[in-house]
């Protein structure tokens, strides 16, 4: 029912809008989070994330065990976030659920995003042409 993976290899989105795929299932949403190329007026050339490997797997499962407390109904979750050298037009993260309608689909892909940035231990460094910056978590 909840799959959740941390890697630095690239995500196929593919494979995780599969990973969902459920007979009672009438909505799958997902949410692909890629890397663009500004980020507050700059110009980003890479981004790096770095994370506490064991603590973030033990959140993300944590939140997404907290979105099927909040919508019952949810049938399957998947939740795969990068980590390492990312570049522009990268998939930095992947949220797939799927419901039997529509609006609970919604709800608790947003849920989980939203959450994940807030409490999960990854964290985002921007690089541009003339330095870096390490980024707060923002919904």
């Amino acid at each position: 029912m909840i799959h959740i993976d941390l890697t630095d290899q690239p995500i196929a989105v593919a494979d995780a809008l599969r990973s969902v795929e459920a007979d009672g299932a009438g909505a799958i949403n997902t949410f692909i989070g890629t890397v663009r190329n500004q980020s507050t007026g700059r110009a980003v050339i890479r981004l790096e994330y770095e994370a506490y490997d064991s603590m973030a797997l033990h959140q993300l499962r944590k939140v997404a065990e907290q979105a099927v407390a909040q919508w019952p109904m949810l049938q399957k979750v998947t939740v795969i976030h990068r980590k390492g050298t990312l570049h522009i037009g990268d998939v930095a993260v992947v949220v797939a659920v799927s419901t039997p309608h529509r609006a609970e689909s919604f709800a608790a892909c947003q849920y989980i995003i939203d959450t994940l940035k807030q409490v999960v231990t990854i964290w985002k460094k921007e690089f541009y042409q003339d330095g870096d910056v390490w980024v707060a978590a923002h919904p």
